[in-house]
């Protein structure tokens, strides 16, 4: 009743925020108004509204009143920042919602895992929306990882609170009849929980097949006739602008050309040095302005649109009454910076800083990955052609990294066979790759041969590896690989740079082998030490590391590497790796 008797002026309101001009998102218009708050909501917008003694003033001082920003798609764990660390890291810049299926962590520790991420982020000023993964892992064939996700998750699933629907359901799967994601929407549908799609470089037939499947949004479009084709058959768009893969500018046309009413922004994957360079979801918000948009249509783009596409908008997305009060101040709407942050009524940030940072929960103790010590013979790719010479050539596939965003595209490559063995060639710019079964579940570690890395001596590994987080390893040198994963075993996972045998650099990643609580500032530090390392050694890769992880992900076409070997993206199979 506290909510009610403030909104109807019988009570003082517990804080009100005052002085400043409101940003009406939801009529588009701009006035000045106050905002009285009642615990975590929004009881009352409008002037002269009831206050007491002990009524909190947050004075705007002339500034704007605006929505707390909402990312509409994002894996919080490819930071490698626990879920406090990256609260702690993007509030600041006036992110206080984010839709996420954290599935990173799913397939690791399983829906217990995914419950202490959930629970973690109530002591933050951030909120997790959760997508239930449609299946987890995403690889197809299906990878070995700690915990799967499947239909009978769902039912779970779909009763807890933070469950907002079902997310990343990869085209593929919907389009092949995957019998487990079937049911996972059937589900969906009985719950009446809206879908979340994952449709990277799609035509129309395989656009309109998602929407009679009952696809709601997406954000996977490489393309503005891409995302056109999504809206015009009914799919919700949302833009993408990650650290890496850079498709604002590219899709804004389309809001030029049909408006931002079905459109929303998202990062989907972020590092934290980006973020403390430039910006979160504020960012996206001055580059659609730069790039044309009225300012008050961005800001609805990275606030009510995304609300109400993920049928949140009666909690989030809007300053209105019973909303959650989270409110952003901000001096200027063209050069949208954040000043101040308030978030469920309390004021957590100041001038790009959190007014406390907040404590993470207590973690447990790390124990190395269930994995044998490995040796350089473990990574050797054995050919099957008789060798007539002291030294022969095999025809091998390699996965070649393309222009296009992570994309792999076929290369063959002539690579000398000696006694038995495939050997790498830096001439040939033809690395070996391992991903190594990190779970103790089939001891697998199959080798392949990847281009476009670069690197020339050592080798470079990660437990970091969305699909499923197995240890991805690239490497000029076999013994190096082995260095490399053996050294990420004994971390409890990681990241680490090897040449010549020695460790050169290192980033523990303790919690579930994939993040850490260090300080955003901190991380972006060792990230950087890595990534300058692996470019000194000649991988001139935007960000050597995330493109390491992102090999063994099968939704990307057209080839990828899981422990199951070599895998084909487009017949969704396992494939030779010597032709």
């Amino acid at each position: 009743m506290t909510l009610l008797d403030v909104a109807y002026g019988r009570r003082a309101a517990d804080t009100i925020i005052t002085g400043g001009t409101l940003v009406n998102v939801l009529t588009g218009e701009v006035y000045p108004a106050e905002v009285a708050v009642a615990g975590d909501r929004i009881a009352a917008v409008g002037t002269g509204l009831l206050r007491g003694p002990h009524t909190r003033i947050i004075d705007a001082q002339g500034g704007y009143l605006v929505p707390g920003l909402i990312d509409g798609h994002l894996h919080i764990e490819c930071s490698k920042l626990s879920v406090t660390s990256f609260a702690d890291l993007v509030v600041p810049f006036g992110t206080t919602s984010v839709v996420s299926g954290l599935d990173q962590v799913l397939v690791v520790e399983g829906l217990p895992g995914v419950r202490r991420f959930l629970d973690e982020s109530k002591r933050t000023g951030m909120r997790i929306w959760w997508g239930a993964p449609a299946k987890a892992p995403y690889t197809v064939p299906q990878s070995n990882v700690g915990f799967t996700f499947g239909p009978d998750e769902h039912r779970e699933a779909h009763t807890w609170p933070e469950c907002v629907g079902v997310w990343e359901t990869v085209q593929e799967m919907v389009e092949h009849g995957d019998p487990a994601v079937m049911e996972a929407l059937e589900l969906a549908e009985r719950h009446r929980l809206p879908v979340f799609g994952c449709a990277p470089l799609s035509d129309a037939r395989r656009i309109g097949g998602l929407a009679a499947a009952g696809i709601r949004l997406d954000h996977e479009s490489y393309s503005h006739e891409e995302m056109l084709e999504k809206l015009r058959q009914g799919i919700y768009a949302i833009v993408r602008e990650s650290s890496v893969a850079h498709f604002l500018e590219e899709n804004i046309q389309v809001v030029a050309k049909v408006g931002a009413r079905r459109v929303a922004f998202c990062t989907d994957d972020v590092h934290a040095a980006d973020v403390l360079a430039g910006g979160h979801m504020d960012k996206l918000v001055r580059m659609a302005v730069k790039a044309g948009l009225d300012p008050v249509t961005a800001i609805q783009m990275a606030t009510v649109n995304c609300a109400e596409m993920y049928r949140i908008d009666h909690l989030v997305g809007s300053i209105a009454p019973g909303r959650l009060a989270d409110v952003l101040i901000v001096d200027s709407l063209e050069d949208f910076r954040v000043r101040e942050v308030v978030a469920g009524g309390t004021l957590v940030a100041r001038d790009g800083a959190m007014l406390t940072p907040t404590t993470p929960p207590a973690r447990g103790a790390v124990a190395p990955f269930p994995v044998r010590t490995l040796t350089a013979d473990d990574f050797a790719l054995r050919s099957p052609v008789a060798q007539v010479a002291e030294v022969a050539e095999v025809n091998v596939l390699a996965l070649d990294f393309t222009d296009q965003v992570f994309v792999r595209r076929r290369r063959d490559v002539r690579l000398p066979v000696v006694d038995g063995v495939v050997e790498p060639s830096v001439e040939k710019d033809a690395l070996l790759v391992t991903v190594v079964e990190r779970y103790g579940k089939s001891g697998n570690m199959p080798v392949a041969v990847v281009s476009g890395m670069g690197i020339r001596e050592g080798a470079i590994a990660t437990s970091a590896a969305p699909d499923d987080n197995n240890i991805i390893c690239v490497g000029a040198s076999r013994a190096d690989m082995a260095v490399a994963v053996n050294e990420v075993v004994r971390m409890g996972g990681g990241q680490v740079v090897v040449v010549d045998g020695e460790v050169r650099e290192s980033l523990p990643l303790p919690i579930a082998g994939i993040v850490s609580d260090l300080p955003a500032a901190e991380m972006a530090e060792r990230e950087q030490r890595l990534d300058d390392l692996a470019r000194e050694l000649g991988c001139d890769l935007p960000a050597p590391l995330m493109y390491l992880f992102f090999l063994s992900i099968t939704a990307i076409p057209d080839y990828a590497v899981t422990d199951l070997g070599l895998i084909d993206c487009v017949n969704l199979e396992v494939v030779e790796v010597i032709q």
